[in-house]
């Protein structure tokens, strides 16, 4: 039996057939000599084997195969709680637990355990925040049972329904799973190699890149030339953070008011990320987006994967003499329609065909909306949050971190949205409305 379990380091860990294309691109970049934090992954077969050994495999058959609604639903249930509640066969338990003690003990910190999927992390379904990820794992139950919930993250409903608009059945792939020491990071964020204006892009916030990933806050925005000489400087609202000190598990906590509003990078840091984000793309030989960390010894690289990149849109001039408010561009399109604002997630169903949705905080679990929406506008996150990613790939004009958008846009209104240059404009009702005619 060929070894499930392999070091980062090795050449077999860049297989994303075996390990998926987020632990092997990562591994590629580690043995291209980029920094990353050094784990393990474990193999895609080791999920196969885990479903075989359960008796699954008719189970997973029925969730996408059965024309029965309810009886698909108990075929994914039965698939999640098999496989987060069903003990882990030997063949697989004691090697992993064996590399999991190794690693904690030549680190010393705590464990991330990412879900790593043969599907995922492609041009055009990067499955961004649809699947698990646990930061800071302490303990062995702790660690089984994140490895477990990685693997039922396969089934899980949002995945599901991700899955079915991109003609992938679950039954025909499998769950690789990265297993990496935690970076306990002063400062995370991601980045874009390529802008529709030519540039590049870094995005920032203090702590752990959590906050940024779940659009929680509006992070810092730094525009670059393909030099990495910083053009722009736009710092963002990190009114809170998700940190950790050594061997503590991650918390959030609220940022000193001094440094809400103040920019995470130096322009030296700036530079390097820079140099980062070019040497990321010449390696994967596409334009990319990073997740990233800083560390008290420097920056890591924590995931890489092609970026979709669309060129500017030029909007009628009868745009330019309405309102406007600025934010951090997702990347991809234009699009116009009737602003709903939404202030709850119960509110959703306000939301037709066509419409711009405008709401406070854009997170991933706003992915099943994509499917209808003309675009999104929010309150807080940034160019690099698992939403944006989302929406770039599905062609859905974004904008984030667009301040007090839910107050000053008014429910209703005729609204436009430029996800390239991250520009919302709206028509005011007194203006939509027609002219009274007299009798």
């Amino acid at each position: 039996m060929k070894q499930l379990i392999v070091p980062t380091t090795a050449v077999e860990a860049a297989d994303p057939g075996r390990f998926g294309p987020k632990a092997a691109n990562l591994a590629a970049l580690g043995r291209a000599g980029l920094p990353i934090p050094h784990g393990f992954c474990l193999d895609a077969e080791a999920y196969r084997m885990q479903v075989a050994a359960l008796g699954l495999a008719e189970a997973a058959r029925g969730v996408f195969g059965s024309q029965d609604g309810p009886q698909a639903r108990r075929c994914a249930l039965q698939m999640k709680l098999g496989l987060l509640d069903q003990p882990i066969i030997p063949d697989i338990l004691e090697p992993l637990l064996a590399a999991w003690r190794e690693l904690a003990g030549k680190t010393g910190a705590l464990t991330v355990v990412r879900s790593s999927a043969l599907v995922e992390d492609r041009f055009g379904s990067s499955f961004a925040g649809q699947f698990e990820s646990f930061v800071g794992v302490e303990g062995e139950t702790d660690f089984i049972t994140a490895v477990r919930a990685c693997w039922g993250a396969l089934w899980m409903t949002r995945a599901l329904r991700y899955m079915a608009t991109h003609d992938v059945d679950p039954a025909d792939t499998a769950m690789g799973v990265l297993i990496q020491p935690l970076v306990s990071a002063r400062v995370s964020g991601g980045g874009l190699s390529h802008t529709a204006e030519g540039g590049m892009r870094i995005s920032a916030t203090w702590g752990l890149g959590s906050a940024i990933a779940q659009g929680e806050v509006t992070p810092d925005r730094y525009e670059l030339s393909r030099d990495g000489k910083a053009l722009e400087v736009v710092p963002g609202l990190k009114d809170h953070v998700v940190g950790c000190e050594h061997k503590a598990e991650p918390m959030t906590r609220i940022v000193p008011k001094a440094l809400v509003k103040k920019a995470c990078l130096s322009r030296v840091q700036i530079a390097e990320l820079g140099s980062l984000l070019r040497r990321v793309e010449d390696h994967m030989g596409m334009p990319v987006e990073i997740e990233w960390a800083l560390d008290d010894s420097g920056f890591k690289l924590l995931q890489g994967r092609p970026l979709h990149v669309q060129d500017t849109h030029v909007p009628d001039k009868v745009w330019l003499h309405h309102p406007r408010l600025n934010g951090h561009p997702a990347g991809i399109g234009w699009g116009e329609g009737r602003a709903v604002v939404v202030n709850c997630e119960c509110e959703l169903t306000r939301v037709g065909p066509g419409d711009i949705l405008v709401t406070k905080v854009a997170g991933p679990g706003l992915a099943q909306i994509l499917t209808q929406v003309g675009g999104v506008v929010a309150e807080r996150g940034g160019s690099t949050s698992h939403l944006a990613s989302l929406a770039r790939e599905r062609g859905i004009p974004m904008v984030l971190g667009v301040h007090e958008a839910t107050q000053r846009i008014p429910d209703g209104v005729r609204i436009a949205v430029d996800g390239v240059a991250g520009i919302v404009r709206w028509i005011p009702a007194a203006a939509a409305a027609p002219a009274a005619v007299n009798s």
